[in-house]
């Protein structure tokens, strides 16, 4: 049978394609590439500078990091495939995110404080609370981000929702992807297809390898 791609319903944040003639294997492989294995861009390193707020350095680290952020697959490369050999990367494998704010009266620090180096990696919301500071409290921080897979950690993840299902009872599969609003759920999908036709082309060479 031809194997025949549709898309069934697309728009910035989600994607319904519909797969026939695909074994089940390989539609669930682009299911969990597309969760698993597609790069986004997350905070992954923060120097607190100073913090007098109420929350520990730690707490501020681990909500910032899960802060999702627009990203450009064509712009940055992984930190294991950069050749900087830096501990902290350079301006092709990081972008560096100043958070300076301090309160003269009681205010909540949101993702949209943050200032990124490159305008097109920023946070996909403005409005994701960080912080609450009493009057007279100051944080300052610098973040950097990288890309990364969330096979490694959540963080990372380009989706919310990625679920497979049969169509009507039969072999044809439907694919819902939802993105957290780093990548389009469509280059989401791409990358996915693109990641399997790799890692097949891959087993193939090193599989005519074999004596």
């Amino acid at each position: 049978m031809a194997v025949k791609i549709e898309v069934v319903e697309s728009d910035h944040d989600k994607i319904r394609v519909r797969m026939k003639g695909v074994q089940r294997s390989y539609a669930n492989a682009l299911r969990r590439l597309a969760m698993n294995y597609v790069p986004t861009m997350a905070i992954d390193e923060v120097v607190v500078l100073e913090n007098s707020s109420v929350i520990y350095d730690e707490m501020i680290a681990h909500r910032l990091g899960l802060v999702p952020l627009k990203t450009d697959l064509s712009r940055y490369v992984l930190p294991e495939d950069c050749d900087c050999e830096n501990e902290l990367g350079c301006k092709k494998c990081r972008v560096l995110l100043v958070l300076d704010t301090e309160s003269t009266k009681p205010k909540t620090v949101y993702s949209g404080d943050l200032v990124s180096e490159d305008p097109e990696v920023c946070p996909t919301s403005a409005t994701i609370p960080i912080a609450k500071l009493p009057q007279g409290r100051k944080i300052k921080l610098e973040a950097y981000a990288k890309l990364g897979r969330g096979l490694s950690h959540a963080k990372w993840q380009a989706v919310s929702v990625s679920v497979l299902k049969e169509v009507d009872g039969t072999s044809d599969f439907e694919l819902f992807l939802e993105s957290v609003g780093s990548l389009t759920a469509a280059d989401i999908f791409r990358e996915a297809a693109d990641s399997l036709r790799r890692n097949l082309e891959l087993i193939a060479s090193k599989t005519k390898e074999l004596k």
